[in-house]
């Protein structure tokens, strides 16, 4: 079975920062991929906003822990993002998540 994945080509300031905050995860001896971030993936995926990409926004909260997350560079990188797509309500609907996998404070 083949599926699909997306790839970035570092064209504004945030694929950017994607691409400098990437790391190399050895999957099996000699067999290395470059990953990106956490936050990385949310910012695109709560951007998208399709159906499978919230339930990957909410699986990725509960792998790595609501409290692990740099939900300030969230915001910094998803937020400007949300004014050129008119569409600030994703901002909000990220914090809404389900009790679980939602973020808190501010």
């Amino acid at each position: 079975m083949v599926s699909p994945f997306g790839i970035a080509l570092g064209a504004i300031p945030f694929e950017e920062s994607v691409v400098e905050r990437a790391q190399d995860v050895e999957l099996a001896p000699g067999i290395r991929l470059r990953i990106c971030s956490a936050e990385d993936l949310i910012v695109p995926k709560a951007f998208a906003g399709r159906s499978i990409d919230w339930h990957d926004v909410r699986m990725t909260i509960v792998r790595q822990g609501e409290e692990n997350l740099d939900w300030a560079y969230v915001d910094r990188h998803l937020g400007p993002l949300c004014e050129v797509k008119g569409e600030p309500e994703i901002l909000e609907r990220l914090k809404d998540l389900p009790r679980g996998c939602r973020r808190r404070g501010p």
